[in-house]
This record gives C-alpha cells, structure tokens and sequence, in this order.
C-alpha cells in the first residue's frame, strides 16, 4: 500500500468516523492543544474531558496559566495522576510568556526545547493547532503502524522506535496534516485498540500484515516484565477537634506540591514509630490507631502505606518544619476537594477512611449526635 492510498485510507474514513465534537477540537489553538496532549499522556479520553474542561474554566489563556500559583494548577490536576507533567506545563507556560511572547514557537524542534514538550506532542501541536507537516507518535499511532507493517518488539526500545518513526514521517501526508494526526489517534483508540481490535471497521485491514497474520494482538511488543519494587511508609493522620494536618510535598517527587499528611519514609513501624514521632515533638494523643493498610501502584514501584490515626490532645502552632496547615474533615470530604485542595487522589481515600473509622467513636462518646 503506497503511503499516498495510506493516507487517503485514513483521511476518508476520518471524514466518516473520526472524532470532531471533543472539548479540544473546539476553538482550536495551540494552548487549547498543547494542554490536551499534555492532559492525554497516561490518560483516557474520557478521563481527561471533565478535567480539560475544569481547567480552561480556570486558565482560559497561556498568560492565565502562566500567572497562577503552581499550588492552583496542581488542584486542579489532582485526581489525573503523574504530577510533573502538570509541573511542567506551568513551567511551560511561563517559559513560553517570558522568551516568546507568550505564543509558541512555529517549529517542532523549537517546541520541543520547551519543558515537558517531546517529538510526538509538539508534533501534534505543530500539525492540529498549525497546519505544519510533522509526524507524531503516541500510543495509538504506535499500535497502528505497529501491526500495519508487523514490526517486531517493545516501542520502548531505540531500534523499534526509530523504525516507527520512519513510518510515521513516511506516512505523513503534506495536505490535510490536521486532520491526518487526529485521524491516526483516533483510528487506534476507537478501532484498532489495545485488546479486541476492531479490524472488520479498519480502513487498512486489506493490508494489514499482523491481520494476515492473524495475531494483531501480538503488536506492538511487550515491555519485558520486571517486578515492580515495593516502597513502604507510615502516614500519620493528626487530627484535632474534626481538624486534619496537612504538609505540602517538596515541589519535585512524588506527589511534588500537593497536599498530604506527615509521611515517615521507608518506614513500617506503625503505631511505633508514631509514638516515637509524638515524643520527639512533645505532642500527647488521646488517641492512636493504626488503619487498614493500603497499596498504591505507582509506574515503577508499589508504595505500601500503612496509616495511623493521631487524636491530639491539643492543637500545636506547627506539627512539623515546613508549610502545612489544618483542614476541617468535612472540607476534605467534599466530592471537589482533590481538586480544590490539590490532594493526591491515595490521600483522599484515607482521609475516608479515617472519616469511616472515627464515626462509631464519635457516636459513642456524642450519643446524641449533636
């Protein structure tokens, strides 16, 4: 199949079946794309259209994005997981503000110096938002092209890539890039999908060489398995009079800038080492009590967080060096305060928790319910 019926293949069936009322596919201009893709990365289109939409509510502009606290733009993000790159859009906000008027440079390669910008998004930029011919790669295109041609092995490595790459920039056609790039995305998440491909549907099917080989399934290549390592921690959940402490995270890291209890690290030592915590601070607890434990599964490594219910008997000017502050549980409770507060989405299923272990001893110390 020529790469001129290729592209004809994918654009036509576009113009049938392709997506065009998506919250980003309005009003299109590079901010608008730039922050799709970036929301896009790890993320399902469904899961990304509510939070797309929350966040031009709050940052109609790149100027707007690029003049609000980093602690805003992080609420707005919490719940969508893989922090830095809401880090980075910020960053990349204000850096595109300061060195380029605050519009994006019309050039893939200049995009790309840009933080949190690589080859597939700021050739998705450059195409959709400019009109400009540039391939792109994410993960649908690279499950097209990849039982399309039968290429052998994992994506994640040079020599897989650099040939994906090949035939995506082969494939990309000079007129109709736009619709082209949005084309390819949506072929590979609406039909050609990860499990149960929808080959009947494809407009390549005829010369799909994985679909002759009746093993589609088989590509792309899997990542070789490797066990993910396992991190353990005590969080402590100090509460005073329906208050929970908080303390924002260092602004790099796990869960960098938002918001979460006192963290022990590499530490399982539960109501122990919470004791010990209480002592070296001179604190006095009315209560204390370790919950159920909980794992978290994080891209490289699992996080087992063991969590401890501190009752103070008084509430201290600061619990802790760094910036932290109360909040009442009923706020935290809220359906929006992840995304008000900035609240990793982990925390807030302890902070339920904790809500659920404190009600029958509330009820019994308060029988009345007043």
């Amino acid at each position: 199949m020529s790469p001129r019926k290729f592209q004809q293949a994918v654009l036509d069936w576009f113009d049938q079946h392709g997506r065009k009322d998506l919250p980003w596919q309005q009003d299109i201009n590079p901010y608008r794309v730039w922050v799709s893709e970036i929301m896009l990365q790890q993320t399902q289109v469904t899961a990304v259209i509510p939070y797309f939409q929350r966040f031009m509510e709050s940052f109609p502009t790149l100027e707007a994005l690029a003049q609000a606290p980093l602690d805003s733009v992080l609420a707005h993000w919490s719940g969508l997981g893989y922090y830095a790159r809401a880090r980075n859009l910020h960053k990349c906000a204000q850096q595109v503000a300061e060195e380029h008027g605050g519009e994006f440079p019309r050039d893939v390669e200049a995009l790309t110096d840009l933080p949190g910008i690589g080859r597939s998004t700021g050739g998705a930029i450059a195409s959709i938002s400019m009109g400009i011919t540039a391939p792109i790669l994410d993960g649908n295109v690279k499950r097209v092209l990849s039982r399309f041609r039968a290429v052998e092995g994992w994506p994640g490595q040079t020599r897989v890539a650099n040939m994906l790459w090949r035939l995506a920039e082969q494939y990309t056609p000079e007129a109709r890039c736009n619709d082209y790039t949005q084309a390819m995305m949506d072929l590979g998440a609406t039909v050609c999908t990860r499990s149960r491909p929808r080959c009947d549907a494809c407009p390549l099917a005829s010369h799909c060489v994985a679909r002759a080989q009746g093993n589609p399934q088989d590509y792309p290549g899997k990542k070789p398995k490797k066990d993910k390592p396992v991190r353990i921690t005590t969080m402590l959940l100090v509460e005073h009079d329906g208050n929970l402490y908080l303390e924002q995270r260092p602004p790099s890291g796990i869960w960098g800038g938002l918001w979460c209890p006192p963290q022990l690290e590499e530490d399982d030592g539960g109501e122990a080492s919470a004791q010990e915590w209480l002592a070296s601070r001179d604190l006095q607890a009315t209560e204390l009590a370790a919950l159920p434990a909980m794992r978290h599964t994080f891209t490289h490594f699992h996080l087992d967080i063991t969590p401890v219910w501190i009752q103070l008997a008084a509430r201290p000017r600061q619990v802790a060096e760094g910036r932290g502050d109360w909040y009442k549980l009923r706020q935290l409770n809220r359906p929006r305060a992840a995304q008000e507060l900035g609240l990793p989405a982990p925390i807030v299923k302890l902070v339920h928790q904790l809500e659920a272990h404190r009600a029958p001893l509330l009820a019994v110390q308060d029988p009345s319910g007043a």
